[in-house]
């Protein structure tokens, strides 16, 4: 795909670059964002061969969480298209969680809200030293239910507790001590930075590869069974219609 909210494309390694293409403002996700990556990461299941996923935002951000004006219409509208809206953002973390590939993010700019949830959900993480993060939901009357279960899984109970009540913002030293990002790069390395991360998944085998993040996810906070699933959709479309 290369236009669109999403972008993606497979090399001949079979490596997929997915990139967030609203970068006019900060890749912030609306319907057609969660649609976009819905639509990539359903289309790159079926690419035979498929070995990893980079995921990146175009232009100065990665990804700025929740388009503000796109939560205001939508909290307007009925509880059926709320609950649509809620489900259909977490079924895009959880297939971005759940993906057998390794999926390698690679951050620069604001990654704010649900795009912490994102990265939170990604293999590897890479940022780069502009990198600055906040789980924000708390501070438009919202909160983060349908990724606190991948970003407990990434940084961990009491670092959620922290940081998904103050919606204090954090810098990408502040994310690699808490666990949410692996490595720390220079803005003009970040891409090399991922493609080193690359080649270290092409050296081995994608049976194993697959195998083993299945077996590490089995039991974690993000391995939820459908009805704990459905609860947290139904909790997050709900606030978004509350008084807050």
């Amino acid at each position: 795909r290369t236009t669109g909210p999403v972008l993606w494309d497979v090399d001949q390694r079979g490596v997929a670059q997915v990139a967030f293409n609203r970068p006019e403002v900060n890749n912030a996700y609306n319907g057609d964002l969660i649609d976009g990556v819905l639509e990539a990461l359903e289309t790159l299941s079926d690419v035979e061969g498929l070995r990893a996923v980079v995921l990146s935002g175009r232009g100065k951000h990665f990804q700025a969480g929740a388009d503000l004006g796109w939560i205001n219409e939508v909290r307007q509208k009925n509880e059926e298209e709320n609950e649509r809206v809620s489900r259909a953002t977490a079924e895009a973390v959880r297939l971005l969680n759940m993906a057998p590939v390794p999926v390698i993010a690679l951050v620069q700019g604001g990654c704010f809200g649900g795009g912490t949830g994102i990265v939170a959900a990604c293999d590897v993480v890479i940022a780069a030293e502009n990198a600055i993060f906040s789980i924000a939901e708390v501070r438009w009357g919202l909160h983060a239910s349908i990724i606190i279960p991948e970003l407990n899984d990434a940084i961990g109970v009491r670092q959620v507790r922290r940081y998904a009540l103050t919606g204090e913002r954090f810098g990408a030293e502040e994310a690699r001590r808490i666990g949410l990002v692996h490595e720390i790069v220079p803005l003009d390395q970040l891409a090399a930075a991922g493609e080193r991360i690359v080649g270290h998944v092409l050296e081995n085998a994608p049976e194993a590869i697959a195998e083993t993040k299945e077996i590490t996810l089995a039991g974690a906070f993000s391995d939820l069974p459908d009805g704990a699933f459905d609860a947290l959709v139904d909790s997050h479309a709900a606030k978004r219609q509350s008084a807050e």
